[in-house]
């Protein structure tokens, strides 16, 4: 992975993206999206990005690998400091550090813009999701139980939240 750069995501990139998240949305309880959004929708979800709310991708000889993005947590303006992150990282390529890599510049460009609180969420068990956020300072906020239900499943989802002061 030493060609691997990670930048601002761009409208071009959805097809890239979507390949990586459908299978996600298709075969796992890890979104609880239950279609996979279109290759336009995912473009759309870029164009909206901000500096203060980045998409970013991780991208190797032309090959969109991972994908991370920031949210923002809730939409009262009183958590205009609290940003939610995700990151998505190709099936085939799980074990690398693009993930890690990809949340280590999503972190930095948030604090960059001013947030205060990073908060990440995933549905449990998912020991890679939790290791990943943990490595990186991420301390655990606690389980909402039986809050998504998907493949005729109830599914629980776990909370960490980082410092980004």
């Amino acid at each position: 992975m030493t060609d691997a750069i990670v930048r601002d995501a761009r409208p071009d990139d959805a097809t890239g993206v979507q390949s990586i998240y459908a299978p996600y949305v298709l075969e796992t309880a890890i979104s609880f999206e239950m279609i996979p959004p279109t290759v336009d929708e995912i473009a759309a979800r870029i164009d909206r990005a901000t500096d203060r709310l980045p998409w970013l991708v991780l991208e190797e000889e032309s090959t969109v690998l991972g994908y991370a993005y920031a949210t923002q947590f809730r939409a009262r303006e009183a958590y205009q400091h609290t940003a939610e992150t995700s990151v998505y990282v190709h099936n085939d390529h799980h074990g690398k550090g693009i993930g890690t890599k990809l949340m280590k510049v999503l972190l930095d460009r948030l604090r960059e813009a001013g947030h205060h609180r990073a908060i990440a969420g995933a549905t449990l068990p998912n020991p890679g999701s939790a290791a990943l956020h943990e490595r990186l300072g991420f301390t655990s906020a606690g389980v909402f139980s039986e809050i998504g239900r998907k493949f005729d499943q109830w599914h629980n989802v776990g909370f960490w939240q980082l410092d980004l002061s």
